[in-house]
């Protein structure tokens, strides 16, 4: 089974990507959409370092839908930062010293702040133990990197990394 499907959670996840990416549920798009989640990881296996093996799903359930959540909300707070007074941003570099020690995990803990609009993931450390993080806006560099560690790398600790 395995062989035929090698990251049964990433197949359904991509062609659930498609389909947003689409705008539509036509049937030919929901076959592509699925054929897509099917062939970009059997065609892509030899690349991830790693078998990704996801111990608590249910917390990545919610670690998706606080992320999204958290998208949302960080789109009005930088419209209202950039609308309001540009002049009044205080911009910082912020080390973020990570538990994290999956590639994977660290990866997506990167992506999620970028996606995050408001931070940028700016560097990873060589050793992997801090990530420089760039904040458009921040009064406390400590409760920033404390409510990143909280907030997204404790549940990817939970769902990527054996207790």
């Amino acid at each position: 089974m395995h062989r035929l499907l090698p990251h049964p959670i990433l197949a359904p996840a991509l062609a659930g990507i498609w389909l947003l990416l689409a705008n539509s549920l036509a049937p030919g798009q929901i076959v592509l959409g699925l054929l897509l989640g099917w062939a970009i990881p059997f065609f892509t296996l030899r690349f991830w370092p790693e078998a990704v093996r996801i111990y608590k799903p249910l917390t990545l359930l919610r670690f998706t839908a606080m992320v999204l959540l958290d998208i949302v909300r960080a789109n009005f707070t930088v419209a209202r930062l950039i609308l309001g007074n540009p002049q009044r941003l205080r911009p910082a570099f912020v080390i973020v010293p990570l538990e994290l020690r999956s590639e994977l995990a660290i990866s997506l803990l990167a992506n999620t702040i970028c996606l995050t609009p408001g931070t940028v993931s700016a560097l990873l450390a060589p050793d992997n133990k801090s990530l420089l993080v760039h904040a458009l806006n921040t009064t406390d560099p400590d409760a920033l990197a404390a409510t990143i560690k909280q907030r997204y790398e404790t549940p990817l600790k939970e769902v990527f990394e054996p207790c």
